[in-house]
């Protein structure tokens, strides 16, 4: 088992139990005590847990997500940079899906192609694509999250299992050696059907997102095949990308 495996699994026991010791990651996954505790300075590194003489807590007032409108305004020019690359990658009449991602939306201000069918299911991208573009632009139905502003539910659902794109453009909160994640259970259900309607997955993450792994999963890295991200991660995450076939593009240093 992956590190990145038993530390969401320690996660999901101190969820349930509040609560774990050295020993109880011992038994339950057969490591060395010195594994297990090179796992609980993992996720203290990550802010995940509160470390105790011999073991752990679940912090108990863990940081809320932050809002649309404060991600929007948090790493603005790193989010730029990426959104600018991602749209190069766009041709002359594809059809596309973005997802409600902060980091995607930046890529409307970078946009050159033209006759492309555009799916989101964000209400600030759908406005900013209509407003600004002559592309033929849809938008998915469903519930609006009234903090993050994405679109969610079984209409989306149904709408999307009906649809084909040749890329998909998603933003990333978590990315991990077992794949991406994100906090909501409602966007991780409606990432992966996105993900199971495009021949092309592009991931956009900055620096931060990786090593991160968040409540719920999205997918393995295995179904992506781009990722774009303003710095080279460290040799762990090289390797993997590399062994599972996955372009990195890098924007450290672009104009």
């Amino acid at each position: 088992m992956f590190q990145e495996e038993r530390l969401l699994e320690i996660k999901k026991i101190l969820q349930e139990k509040k609560r774990i010791s050295i020993e109880d990651i011992c038994e339950t996954f057969t490591v060395s005590r010195d594994t297990a505790r090179r796992d609980l300075v993992k996720l203290d590194e990550q802010g995940h847990i509160i470390r105790t003489r011999g073991g752990a807590l679940l912090p108990t007032n863990q940081l809320p997500v932050q809002t649309y409108e404060d991600r929007l305004l948090a790493q603005k020019t790193l989010k730029d940079k990426i959104g600018k690359a991602a749209t190069q990658l766009i041709r002359d009449g594809e059809q596309v899906l973005l997802d409600s991602s902060t980091t995607v939306q930046s890529m409307i201000h970078y946009w050159q192609s033209t006759y492309n069918k555009i799916v989101t299911n964000s209400v600030d991208i759908a406005s900013i694509v209509t407003n600004t573009y002559q592309a033929e632009v849809h938008i998915l139905g469903g519930v609006i999250h009234p903090k993050q502003r994405f679109i969610y539910g079984a209409k989306a659902l149904e709408q999307l299992s009906q649809l084909h794109f040749h890329k998909l453009f998603l933003g990333a909160c978590g990315v991990s050696q077992i794949g991406l994640s994100n906090p909501y259970e409602e966007e991780a259900t409606l990432l992966r059907t996105m993900i199971k309607q495009s021949e092309q997955i592009i991931v956009l993450a900055d620096h931060k997102k990786f090593h991160q792994q968040l409540f719920h999963h999205v997918c393995p890295l295995e179904s992506i095949d781009i990722i774009i991200t303003d710095q080279v991660p460290d040799s762990v995450y090289q390797e993997l990308l590399h062994d599972l076939d996955i372009q990195l593009i890098i924007t450290k240093g672009d104009e």
